[in-house]
């Protein structure tokens, strides 16, 4: 089987055929007799090898194709073409592989091969296809199977990309010409090995002259010397990159490069002179002002120090750094006085840290400036000429004494005139006075060194012109002491003495104290008082060392006899005049064992069997939870003797009470109970309960007109007609609970309209007494009525 091409083809058909048989053999390969493809590797035979090879029936060749085909009709490939067919039409060729009949079609009569489909190198760069001679009546192949390529030709139909790219650089100000800077690099799909297609050179479209690229390389460098970054600090550069080495018709694609000029070390810092003006009231360690060198360069090249190298004012200012801001802080370590010195002169110094050695032909890196402080007066409070005045007094100075005198000064050149006080916060109880023109303090009350020896006085001094001014000044008044109190002993001495005790023994060693303090220290005498000096049973004995030891004359003592001896010290101390006390010592006669430990001491208890103290204390607490339980028992049995009155049980009743009525009997009771005058004789409805009060309540209401006015009745009138009125009420309701009780009345008294209501003298029969009132009471006094009336009267109420 041959093959054959048009155009390019053709052209490739002739330029192979020009070659030898083997050398056609060893470039395309050659199908064995199996049919199967077979890629041998490459060799050079001699020329008798090739004469010894055999014909083979199918030769075949790679064939190629032009990527990005835009024609209306299918793109021609190639022809296959069997020495088998004669032409006659028994031969049909079949095509399969890699795109076979969706991309590729072959004519199966002629052998033409078409491409259908639009196709890209950079998708599929070449495809694998096998072709076959079949009889058309039988389908057996008449050809072995055939394997060819078809290659993708490559167009140059993709620009150069960049990849990284925007870039960003930084490259040092005041670099040499020629510093690299960044490397750029764009990438090509087409093919590298076919054409110039994927051959790719830079340039520099925007950034000149400043920069340049190297156009095979893509390296960026710096174009200028020197360039300022205090001047331009960034660049933004772009940069092409070109297929087909740069020639005309290639693609090409573009990036933009941002570099930066980052700081060097090359501008000294710069100052200006400055003036600034403080009040002299101003704290130390404030803040007096701030400075400033320029610098124009920045990050850790801008860094720098300050210092004072010159002044007038000796240690009043310092400079220090704020590493924020790199400003220069001046601070004030010293008090302003503007009466002293009003202005300072100060020349300071700003020197950059970090200094390149590479730029120390542009320095010097430093600068200096001059700075005039100048001090504002203000109005100040009065000065004390010692902020600290001490004085001393004695505690037996005259009221009125004066102990010394403070000054103080206003230090405003106005000199105003100041008056003096004392802060009484500092003497509350007021010992002191001070003059308020002259500034002497004197006492104002008698002193006691005792209670208070030192007087810490806060002293004022105000302006007369202006009273907010106020000096403070301290004056510690120190009390001088004098012999004014008498010694006494050190602490409450109880002195045991043993019965067993020998004469000659000490039985107490005592000192003495003094609340005076002299110079020369406490130095103290001790005696027995005159009264007891030849007393029999003891002694005493100056230790000269401000003690005394109490010494037994004799042994013997016992309890029985005297429990107790009362011994009177005479204590004398060393002052100027020496005082004196008598100090009484009491001496306990105990029973002892036979190590000197007292067991029992004072009186001995005569009974047969004594009682010890736990015993007693025994004893007494059971008199006394006796007494206690007495108490409560007498307690409860109060509280039960009290009625308890429950609120339930409580019955609410009207009550009439009379203030203006001294009167005896009734007339001088403060309350009484209506209910139980109510008719008892009222027909009432069986139906109707009358220990529970119906839903709708009726009441039976007179007449106005027929109620006459309390006020126009006479006073002895006024409580029976008011009963009269409740009575009616009472008769003619139906639904009133029943109150039923019994009433005691012992006395009524002369001032009782009814008199006595007592029926104990009723039985008498020759009882003059007139019981027809009871008539008019209603229908629950009608059977009394009855039985004491004359029974003639007609009643108010038909029964």
């Amino acid at each position: 089987m041959g093959w054959r091409r048009s155009g390019v083809g053709k052209a490739l058909a002739l330029l192979a055929l020009a070659f030898p048989l083997w050398e056609w053999g060893s470039c395309w390969g050659l199908i064995q007799g199996s049919g199967e493809l077979e890629k041998s590797p490459r060799s050079d035979p001699g020329p008798w090898e090739v004469l010894h090879r055999h014909r083979r029936s199918w030769v075949w060749n790679q064939f190629f194709v032009l990527e990005e085909y835009t024609g209306n009709e299918p793109l021609y490939v190639g022809k296959l073409h069997s020495d088998v067919d004669k032409g006659d039409g028994k031969v049909k060729y079949v095509l399969s592989g890699d795109g076979a009949t969706s991309i590729f079609t072959i004519d199966e009569n002629t052998g033409d091969i078409h491409a259908t489909k639009r196709l890209d190198r950079e998708v599929q760069a070449y495809y694998t296809l096998q072709a076959q001679a079949v009889d058309r009546l039988t389908n057996l192949p008449v050809e072995p199977r055939s394997e060819f390529v078809v290659k993708v030709q490559d167009i140059n139909d993709n620009e150069p990309k960049f990849a990284d790219g925007p870039y960003l650089a930084g490259v040092p100000e005041m670099s040499p010409l020629g510093t690299m800077v960044v490397q750029v690099a764009a990438t090509d799909a087409d093919d590298p090995t076919y054409g110039n297609s994927a051959r790719v050179v830079y340039s520099i479209i925007h950034g000149q002259p400043y920069f340049s690229v190297e156009p095979k390389t893509g390296v960026i460098r710096t174009a200028l010397p020197n360039m300022d970054r205090e001047t331009r600090d960034q660049y933004v550069l772009v940069i092409q990159a070109k297929d087909m080495v740069g020639q005309m018709g290639g693609l090409s694609g573009t990036t933009s490069v941002t570099v930066t000029l980052t700081d060097v070390n090359d501008n000294p810092p710069r100052f200006k002179n400055y003036q600034f003006t403080v009040l002299e009231s101003l704290p130390t360690r404030s803040l007096v002002a701030k400075i400033k060198a320029v610098d124009a360069d920045i990050g850790s090249n801008a860094e720098m120090d300050y210092r004072i190298m010159d002044s007038d004012g000796s240690g009043v200012f310092n400079v220090s750094t704020d590493e924020d801001t790199q400003d220069g802080v001046i601070t004030l370590l010293k008090p302003l006085d503007f009466e002293t010195k009003s202005s300072f002169s100060l020349r300071i110094e700003a020197t950059n840290r970090n200094i390149d050695t590479n730029f120390l032909s542009l320095g010097p890196f430093s600068d200096t400036t001059s700075v005039k402080v100048t001090v504002q007066d203000v109005d100040e409070p009065p000065v004390f000429s010692a902020p600290l005045t001490k004085m001393v007094v004695s505690e037996d100075a005259r009221v009125g004494t004066s102990i010394g005198r403070v000054s103080a000064h206003d230090p405003d050149t106005s000199s105003n005139a100041i008056r003096y006080s004392i802060d009484r916060n500092t003497d509350l109880e007021r010992f002191f006075n001070i003059d308020a023109l002259s500034g002497v303090i004197s006492t104002a009350k008698p002193l006691d060194r005792e209670v208070n020896s030192v007087h810490n006085l806060t002293i004022l001094a105000i302006e007369t012109q202006d009273p907010v001014q106020i000096g403070k000044g301290i004056t510690l008044v120190t009390v001088l002491d004098i012999n004014d109190n008498a010694p006494v002993f050190a602490t409450d001495y109880e002195t045991l003495l043993c019965e067993t005790t020998t004469p000659g023994q000490v039985i107490q060693t005592v000192s003495a104290v003094d609340k005076d303090e002299p110079p020369s220290g406490h130095r103290f005498y001790f005696t027995l008082a005159p009264s007891v000096a030849g007393n029999p049973n003891f002694t005493l004995r100056d230790n000269k060392d401000n003690t005394a030891s109490v010494l037994t004359k004799r042994g013997g003592f016992l309890r029985r006899e005297q429990p107790v001896y009362l011994l009177p010290v005479l204590i004398t101390d060393s002052g100027s005049p020496a005082l004196s006390s008598t100090s009484t010592l009491p001496v306990r006669v105990c029973d002892c064992d036979s190590d000197g430990v007292a067991l029992s001491c004072g009186a001995v208890a005569y009974t047969a069997t004594g009682l010890s103290t736990g015993a007693l204390l025994a004893i007494l607490s059971c008199i006394i939870t006796l007494l206690v339980m007495v108490l409560l028992i007498v307690t409860m049995r109060r509280r039960r003797k009290q009625p308890l009155i429950l609120e339930e049980e409580r019955d609410i009743r009207e009550n009439i009470v009379r203030y203006d009525d001294e009167g005896g009997g009734e007339e001088d009771t403060e309350a009484f109970d209506m209910v139980t005058l109510r008719n008892l004789n009222v027909i009432r409805d069986p139906n109707v309960r009358r220990d529970v009060t119906p839903d709708t309540p009726t009441f039976y209401h007179y007449p106005p007109a027929s109620r006459q006015s309390f006020k126009t009745l006479p006073d002895n009138v006024v409580f029976r007609e008011f009963i009269w009125e409740r009575l009616k009420d009472a008769d003619v309701d139906p639904t009133a609970p029943p109150y039923d009780s019994l009433q005691t009345y012992a006395f009524e008294g002369s001032g009782s309209v009814a008199e006595s209501l007592s029926s104990l003298e009723s039985l008498s029969t020759d009882s003059d007494q007139n019981y027809d009132y009871l008539n008019n009471w209603g229908p629950r006094f009608q059977k009394l009525a009855d039985l004491y009336g004359n029974g003639d009267g007609d009643t108010l109420y038909d029964s």
